[in-house]
């Protein structure tokens, strides 16, 4: 009599980390993910009785970040996938922002316009009951577009993937809280920048005016955009609902980086709790 096969037992929250969109990872690399089984029992002990995020209302988004690990006794570049749980009684945010050192502007745009949105998980010993009974209610970044279909739209509108990062707006702006880039670009205004410009022969003697006028140009053009949004962050907020408003006073962000496997790397591995940069650092990294 052949040998009944052992199939090992599923965690009820096993296939979470694979739900949740990696959001900003090139479409050729999305495969590469899959290439190891990743663990995420932090997370998943952070979600069940007794978890810091026990009974609460999440989302979560995946990212993804390059380390060089070894793999099969060689050194690899490896994507590294994490996971972002924000704890908030409402979604973060309805739009993802598009930025990067290639593009000449930011645009935020709504989810639906990257055919993204916030869907419900239910984990496996739940899956015959609704969400609304659940003690803990998850919600997952998905993206319904279709890699099949990406050959059918504009190159541009596909590196628009590459580049997407979940939007969110805090009540207090970084470039309020800390007001940075100003007195970074001020010191630029010193007569002595220009002189050790043309000193360096970088830039030619009758060139010196016009680049000062260039530099005081760029200074006032930054100014009058942290004005605008400042007062776009104002008026957003005073707009705001104040139960939205609310949850945002209490909004924490928890970034979770899987833990070490059998059949995945070993993750000794230097872990940032940076986000990105709407989302700036986690409260709590993992």
């Amino acid at each position: 009599m052949p040998e009944a096969e052992h199939f090992a037992e599923r965690r009820n929250l096993e296939d979470l980390w694979l739900s949740a969109f990696p959001i900003g990872t090139e479409w050729e690399n999305i495969d590469k993910i899959k290439e190891f089984n990743w663990n995420f029992q932090n997370l998943e002990k952070a979600l069940e009785e007794g978890g810091e995020l026990y009974g609460k209302t999440v989302y979560l988004f995946a990212n993804t970040e390059p380390q060089q690990l070894h793999v099969n006794g060689e050194q690899k570049i490896v994507l590294v996938r994490t996971v972002v749980a924000v704890d908030c009684p409402c979604a973060p945010s309805d739009k993802v922002g598009i930025n990067s050192v290639q593009r000449a502007y930011e645009e935020i745009l709504p989810m639906r316009a990257m055919k993204m949105s916030w869907v419900p998980y239910v984990p496996l010993e739940d899956r015959l009951s609704r969400i609304e009974g659940l003690k803990t209610k998850i919600f997952t970044l998905h993206c319904s577009q279709r890699r099949s279909a990406l050959k059918h739209l504009k190159t541009e509108q596909v590196k628009k993937f590459d580049y997407c990062m979940p939007y969110y707006m805090p009540l207090i702006s970084p470039e309020e809280d800390q007001d940075t880039t100003v007195d970074i670009i001020y010191p630029l205004e010193r007569p002595e920048f220009t002189d050790d410009l043309v000193k360096a022969e970088e830039l030619p003697e009758d060139e010196r005016e016009k680049f000062k006028e260039f530099v005081k140009e760029k200074v006032r053009e930054r100014k009058r955009e942290l004005k605008q949004a400042k007062e776009a962050r104002k008026e957003a907020i005073d707009n705001m609902d104040p139960e939205k408003k609310k949850a945002f006073e209490n909004i924490k962000f928890y970034k979770f980086y899987p833990v070490n496997a059998l059949d995945a790397p070993d993750l000794s591995i230097q872990k940032a709790d940076y986000i990105n940069r709407y989302f700036m650092k986690a409260h709590k990294q993992s």
